[in-house]
């Protein structure tokens, strides 16, 4: 009984610890139970309609797939980009930068069921469509961010009823606008605080009355085509700080108006517009300014004396460039961080930047500045970005700022050896050179450098030796030495030089085999090696030649032999397509707080006259030049799959066989140059449709036939088909028609020839015909009997 009782005691004990450990896992399983979500199911359902509206680029990284990390069953409020007000669920903020979202933005898009957002940033996407008036619908808008979204067409007026908006940034799209639209809107948004609609194509002027803006702090217009004055009341308002209205066509004088308290502007960016006469003294007003652009205001004949601008006491930042100045060698001025004073008519170095220990940014090129560099230039202890090129400095390039991040002194008159003293420049980034004097060699220690030397440009210069393989930083990605005396091989290095973008040797004594390793630069996207003494094949079957970003190929006027394989330009990707996915010839460059660009460059012919393509310019020139050289065999098939292709010039070779018909794909072709080979039979009919091309020439070859008829080949010079006896038509002298009724007898022979042919035949057949059935019949008849 005792037992018993002991064992039913136990049970009791057990059972009652189990429901307790039941108890507390549930209460558990309730708290942490994700079953009730903070977002409500029409917001959910709204943002997930949104979503499939767009389709996501498949190439971009995960990071950038926003969208594609949202998870239907889960709780919309944790979403990437997502924000939920904690009380209602409601969402109120969505932020979507860069989500890689491609498709129009309807105007009966779920978004604009979303009526509580306060905040909503779309910028760095693909909408390649207008911002439909729906927009309006969104009435507790407070912030509006669409930057960079291909957006286009009028701006929405139904803006103007964001009456809570603060904050709108629709910069760097193409919308449009002849002024009555933003005059219209602007006023009404008088809770805004920053505005940025720069980089689009607005035009017309700004609405005289921006007293309704009161609130406003930054104003932002750069990089349209505004145009008239801008107007005083902008000036008037109290809280305003930053005004950036560069790149426009604003014009008449610059009216500051009647301040009654001191002014809180501290950004005054209004450089290249078409401002006329001296510059306003009422500019004194802007006490605070901290920031001033006034570049290229058209002063007349008018000098503006630099003293002027030391009555700026706060200013950091001044940019004057191509305004004519008066600079006293007295002259004080404020500590500034960067100074910009290219095109100033000024002829000696200024004096008082001996004692500008804070400048970090330095700029006074396209000057008459004669001399050396000072030596207090050098002891300038924070100076890193340095442009005093187009000047007519000379001597030697004495000793630069220990701080120096970007030098460019090209086209002066510097003479003597690149001291190795520019290698102790441990932060270097950009070095330029270019268009002096130096002899010499290039300094061996160069290397030093490791990865921070980006570009090296020396080119025009006469420099001479062999090129040394410890000159180059393995963080490189532009290096031009052409036009030089350089002599000896490419520095095998080359190959480990994984950022290089530009490779130009030009124009030297290089006497070397082809580069093979260069086609395994991942980045290579011009390469020039024209106008050396390189020899022998370009084309090993042990080394791929697959070019994937390559766009510029020069490798004409040397000693290159061999023939090209027919799928020789498989793989050259960029030049096979037509769409522009990279901008090159710009080099970004970041130091003491502030980015600035440096732009490549190379020259080029193109329709036969030289050209240099800067900048942007890179992206629009694809060019093969293989000229003067020995190659010969067949021109190979695949050169018809490079679509991008502006300019081919394949002259002065000794290529035979036909004219590849596949060249007739190339439909953005402007120049073609097949001359002086011996190519034969006739110019592919379908080149007569090539709509682009200005230039072609096919003279001094065996060709044969007529000239295809087209407006392109028709309006070219007879002498670009001279030298091939067999070709005729215009724009020859040579007619077509000469032997036509001989051609027409024979054609007339053949056909009769064809007719006998077939008759012989047919009589042939019924001959061996008759026979055989009666010996057919026969031996049926023995067989049956």
């Amino acid at each position: 009984m005792i037992h018993s009782c002991s064992e039913e005691r136990k049970m009791m004990i057990l059972w009652s610890l189990c429901l307790i450990f039941a108890l507390s896992n549930s209460i558990l399983v309730v708290i942490a139970s994700p079953s009730q979500h903070l977002c409500l199911p029409d917001q959910r359902d709204a943002l997930w309609e949104f979503k499939n509206e767009f389709y996501v680029d498949s190439d971009v990284t995960n990071f950038e797939k926003m969208t594609e990390k949202w998870r239907y069953n889960t709780d919309c409020c944790s979403w990437d980009g997502v924000s939920c007000d904690p009380k209602t669920g409601k969402i109120v903020e969505l932020g979507l930068i860069s989500s890689s979202l491609n498709g129009p933005l309807r105007s009966n898009s779920s978004l604009f069921r979303l009526q509580h957002l306060q905040s909503l940033d779309l910028s760095y996407n693909n909408f390649s469509g207008i911002l439909p008036d729906s927009i309006g619908n969104l009435k507790y808008l407070s912030v509006l961010r669409c930057s960079s979204c291909n957006l286009h067409g009028k701006l929405p007026s139904s803006l103007g009823n964001l009456s809570y908006l603060t904050h709108l940034y629709l910069s760097v799209n193409d919308f449009t606008s002849e002024g009555p639209n933003l005059q219209l809107v602007l006023p009404k948004l008088s809770s805004l605080k920053s505005i940025d609609l720069g980089s689009n194509q607005f035009k017309g002027t700004l609405p005289s009355n921006m007293s309704s803006l009161s609130k406003l702090e930054y104003f932002g217009m750069s990089g349209n085509s505004f145009s008239g004055s801008i107007p005083s009341s902008l000036f008037m308002i109290p809280s305003l700080l930053d005004v950036s209205l560069e790149r426009n066509h604003f014009s008449g004088p610059l009216e500051i108006g009647n301040i009654s308290s001191p002014s809180k502007l501290r950004y005054l960016i209004v450089g290249e517009n078409n401002f006329n006469g001296p510059i306003p003294g009422s500019l004194l007003k802007l006490v605070g300014l901290e920031y001033l652009d006034l570049s290229f205001w058209n002063t007349g004949r008018g000098i503006v004396d630099l003293s002027f601008f030391s009555h700026f006491i706060s200013l950091r930042d001044l940019d004057l460039s191509g305004i004519h100045l008066n600079i006293s060698s007295t002259l004080h001025l404020p500590m500034i961080n960067t100074l910009t004073l290219s095109s100033c008519n000024i002829s000696e170095f200024p004096k008082f930047l001996e004692n500008q220990t804070k400048l970090r940014y330095l700029d006074i090129s396209a000057n008459q500045i004669e001399g050396q560099l000072p030596e207090g230039f050098g002891r300038l202890p924070r100076l890193w970005y340095v442009n005093i090129s187009d000047n007519l400095f000379s001597g030697k390039l004495t000793m630069l700022p220990n701080s120096t991040r970007l030098f460019v002194g090209s086209d002066n008159r510097f003479s003597g050896e690149i001291r190795r003293g520019i290698c102790e420049l441990f932060g270097l980034q950009v070095l330029d050179l270019s268009n002096n004097n130096f002899s010499g060699s290039i300094p061996r220690c160069l290397e030093s450098f490791n990865t921070t030397l980006w570009v090296l440009h020396l080119q025009n210069n006469s420099l001479s030796g062999v090129f040394p393989e410890e000159s180059i930083s393995l963080g490189l990605i532009s290096l031009n030495v052409g036009h030089n005396q350089l002599s000896g091989e490419l520095p095998k290095s080359l190959i480990n030089y994984t950022d290089l973008k530009f490779l130009n040797v030009e124009g030297n004594r290089i006497n070397d085999t082809f580069p093979f390793g260069v086609s395994l630069l991942p980045h290579l996207q011009v390469l020039v090696l024209r106008s050396n003494e390189f020899y022998g094949p370009i084309y090993s079957p042990r080394d791929s030649l697959s070019f994937p970003n390559l766009r510029i190929f020069d490798i004409s006027d040397n000693r290159f032999s061999g023939v090209f394989p027919s799928d020789y330009f498989v793989g050259w990707n960029a030049v096979s397509s037509v769409v522009e996915v990279e901008y090159y010839g710009r080099i970004s460059v970041f130091a003491g707080g502030i980015r600035r660009y440096y732009y490549s460059s190379v020259v080029l012919t193109n329709k036969g006259v030289k050209m240099e393509l800067v900048g942007r310019v890179f992206t629009m020139y694809k060019i093969i030049d293989v000229s003067r050289n020995r190659f010969e065999g067949d021109i190979p098939e695949s050169i018809g799959s490079l679509k991008g292709l502006i300019v081919l010039n394949m002259s002065y070779n000794a290529f035979t066989g036909h004219i590849p018909q596949s060249l007739t794909n190339l439909t953005n072709l402007q120049s073609l140059d097949l001359s002086q080979n011996r190519l034969s039979g006739e110019i592919p009919p379908q080149l007569g449709k090539l709509t682009f091309i200005s230039r072609m020439n096919f003279s001094y070859n065996m060709l044969e036939g007529p000239i295809p008829q087209g407006t392109q080949i028709q309006s070219q010079n007879g002498s670009s088909f001279a030298e091939n006896p067999g070709l005729c038509g215009a724009p020859l002298e040579d007619t077509c028609g000469g032997g036509g009724e001989e051609e027409e007898t024979e054609q007339e022979q053949d056909e009769e020839k064809e007719e006998k042919e077939q008759v012989l035949s047919w009589t042939a057949a019924a001959i061996a015909y008759v026979p055989g059935v009666v010996c057919g019949l026969t031996i049926a008849h023995i067989l049956t009997s």
